[in-house]
């Protein structure tokens, strides 16, 4: 047999079978340690409320996306290449030392006593060293980086109130583990003369030969060597054992927690049940298993909070403090003993240890400041930054709903609800002034879809209806679809407001007659699809209108709805936002555009519910395109756009911020845009983003520099200039 041939170590060198004994109860203390923990966090999933969502429907194949999407690393990397790459080191270094150590064990404790010999040999070890090695070095560079982004460049989204001792004590034992192991393999091989010709144990070579120029013997090693057996035993040991009580569990909670997302999350908010007496956030116990798991699967990272354009401007919203603060109030409350210390003094139902009350949210003394959720924009652009699939805006939405039911909402958020429940639309108008916006349109007659079956039924929305910038946008689209002879029809006073924003900001009774409403009416008209101005709107009949239980509401009188069947469950009808449509129009060259009307320099704000709502970015693009406009993308576009405020009750609010968020967005236009101050116009396609950029622009002093423009008004330019 050749030295290669024969190539293998002595697992448990000048370890005597006192210490393999000690070993061997050490590792099973830990391991059970360990999985009494696991089922100790889990359980208390358990006690959360039931999920609207099927969060388990086809496990096995959410669990072969979940590990493609772990394995891969693909939410670190997006947009940020320093911090993916980090992962992947570490990741990967992690599980190959995992892996390896599972096979030494079956070698050692199932294969050798059934065989009386080892596969642990020849080649096999040798390509076993080199993996151990290659990846040990990936994983404690890894680590190095992210001790090198933490504490050497001090990454401001690091660091919060929640960042504490353990943050630090996970990353040092990973870094200690790693090192610790490629020193143990040096002084072993100092030690053990046979190994000096391995050389595929290149990271343990190098270290011996370190060692011998520094004067260790091997008779050194071989005393050396116990002592650091030893020390990174036992420090694995107690890794494996703490797993579960600290941040080093969201290794599992948050593979568990992509598992368990759900695709259309914030898009489709869960609805509630018929029960007026239910209760959205007025303890831990109205939280859903999943809410729960989010404040475990958070690792700190700060990506949410980089992203959320209310923190930007300085608004009091913290989401990643939002869900560690309901964390740590769960964990001060609960009577888990894997729970941590937590930050709130409170017990379970919210009676805190003086005898007081913790509400979970308040205006003062609740778990999270009122003023967190009238800051939230509803934008998700937390949700789409967070690497573990965190459903921020489910937990908001319910504190919000139950700011709502107490009554303790903004004034000025009380004037839209009456105005909604009185006159049916947000700027309280008579509804019969509904469909004056279309009296200038002088040659473009708007039918009544009520009246008249059309190929399209056009919800034309709040905004475009009643506000005078935003009349100028429906007749522009009016002009667009007449001059490429589309059947449409709107629905005058028989339109109310949609709901998706009065949802957003907790009135979920007044949404859900709004869409009783609207479901009724379009049972009434004839037509095949629906186009909406608006994004929001869009959004909330696409979406969530299909998903109300309207049978569970059938008999309460509050409801002024005669339904029981669900709306469009089958998706027959489909719903468009208007871009989706005439982009096809213009492909189909019936706008008569030959792409070079216009010569404007031009950049693109791409609309929340427009772009990481649904997924929509290239109709509006290439619509922009057709005019022959010349499109430059601001720095922060398509899934990383920069809310313009207006969300979540924005329009109707006022709040204390270093700059408003519009503003924001129009110096990023004019200042960051490739093109500079070369832009003239900005455009949107939402009528929501054009109010609050037409302010944005008077109060941000940019009236000279940039004029506002939609998408609609942009087309109809072009095809007016094409004649």
């Amino acid at each position: 047999m050749t030295p290669l041939q024969a190539a293998t170590r002595e697992t448990f060198w000048t370890i005597g079978p006192m210490g393999k004994a000690a070993f061997y109860w050490l590792a099973a203390v830990a391991v059970l340690v360990f999985l009494y923990g696991v089922y100790a966090r889990f359980a208390a999933y358990a006690r959360g409320s039931a999920d609207p969502r099927d969060r388990l429907s086809n496990l096995p194949g959410r669990v072969v996306g979940a590990t493609k999407t772990v394995l891969t690393n693909e939410n670190q990397f997006d947009g940020d290449l320093y911090t993916g790459v980090m992962h992947t080191f570490v990741l990967w270094g992690f599980l190959t030392l995992l892996v390896a150590t599972t096979i030494l064990g079956i070698d050692i404790d199932v294969y050798r006593p059934l065989t009386g010999e080892s596969f642990w040999v020849g080649d096999f070890y040798l390509a076993y060293q080199f993996a151990v090695d290659a990846f040990g070095l990936l994983f404690v560079v890894g680590v190095g980086m992210a001790g090198y982004r933490r504490y050497r460049t001090r990454e401001g989204r690091l660091w919060s109130k929640h960042s504490s001792f353990e943050d630090a004590a996970f990353l040092w034992t990973l870094f200690l583990l790693g090192v610790g192991g490629f020193v143990v393999e040096g002084v072993s091989m100092v030690g053990q003369p046979q190994r000096a010709t391995e050389t595929v144990s290149f990271v343990g070579m190098a270290l011996a030969t370190a060692f011998q120029t520094a004067g260790l013997t091997a008779a050194g090693a071989e005393a050396a060597y116990g002592v650091l057996w030893w020390s990174h035993s036992l420090l694995a040991f107690a890794f494996v054992a703490w797993i579960p009580y600290a941040k080093p569990f969201h290794m599992l909670s948050s593979f568990a927690n992509v598992v368990a997302r759900d695709e259309k999350a914030g898009a489709r908010l869960p609805n509630v049940p018929a029960d007026l007496d239910h209760t959205n956030a007025e303890s831990l116990d109205d939280f859903t298993w999943k809410e729960l798991m989010d404040g475990d699967a958070c690792t700190k990272c700060g990506r949410c909070t980089d992203a959320c354009p209310a923190d930007t401007v300085g608004r009091n919203l913290d989401p990643r403090n939002v869900i560690l603060d309901l964390k740590a109030y769960r964990e001060s409350v609960s009577d888990d003993p894997v729970a941590g210390s937590g930050g709130a003094v409170a017990t379970d139902g919210g009676t805190a240890a003086d005898g007081g009350t913790v509400p979970i949210v308040a205006d003062e003394g609740g778990v999270i400041d009122a003023e967190s959720m009238e800051s939230c924009m509803s934008c998700m652009a937390c949700m789409d930054a967070c690497p573990v699939d965190i459903e921020h805006l489910t937990s908001f939405t319910k504190m919000n709903r139950q700011l709502v039911d107490e009554g303790a909402v903004d004034s000025n958020l009380q004037d839209v609800f009456q105005d909604v429940m009185g006159k049916r639309n947000t700027f309280g108008e008579s509804q019969s002034k509904r469909g004056d916006w279309a009296d200038d349109l002088d040659d473009v007659p708007v039918p009544d879809a009520r009246e008249t079956e059309v190929e399209y039924l056009w919800y034309v929305g709040d905004y475009p209806s009643f506000d005078d910038r935003n009349k100028q946008v429906a007749r522009a689209l009016a002009r667009l679809f007449d001059e490429a002879d589309v059947s449409f029809g709107i629905l005058f006073d028989d339109e109310k407001t949609d709901g998706n924003d009065i949802r957003r900001i907790g009135e979920e009774f007044l949404y859900l007659e709004l869409a009783g409403h609207h479901v009724e009416t379009f049972a009434d008209c004839e037509f095949e699809n629906i186009v909406c101005t608006d994004p929001h709107s869009y959004n909330t009949i696409k979406n969530e209108y299909p998903e109300v239980d309207f049978a569970e509401f059938a008999d309460d009188p509050m409801m002024p709805f005669d339904r029981e069947e669900p709306w469009n469950a089958d998706g027959a009808v489909d719903v468009f936002h208007w871009t989706q449509v005439v982009e096809e129009l213009v492909s189909e060259g019936r706008l008569g555009l030959s792409g070079d009307e216009l010569d404007y320099t031009v950049t693109y704000h791409d609309p929340c519910h427009l772009g990481r709502y649904n997924d929509e970015y290239e109709a509006p693009r290439e619509l922009i395109r057709a005019t022959g406009a010349d499109l430059h993308e601001m720095p922060r576009s398509r899934d990383d756009s920069f809310c313009c405020g207006g969300g979540g009750g924005g329009l109707w609010t006022e709040h204390e911020e270093e700059v408003k968020p519009s503003e924001e967005r129009l110096r990023e236009a004019v200042e960051d845009t490739d093109a500079g101050a070369a832009v003239e116009k900005f455009v949107v396609a939402c009528p929501m983003c054009t109010t609050m950029f037409e302010d944005g622009r008077k109060t941000g002093d940019f009236e000279d520099q940039i004029e506002i423009v939609d998408v609609a008004e942009l087309l109809i330019e072009a095809v007016d200039a094409g004649r």
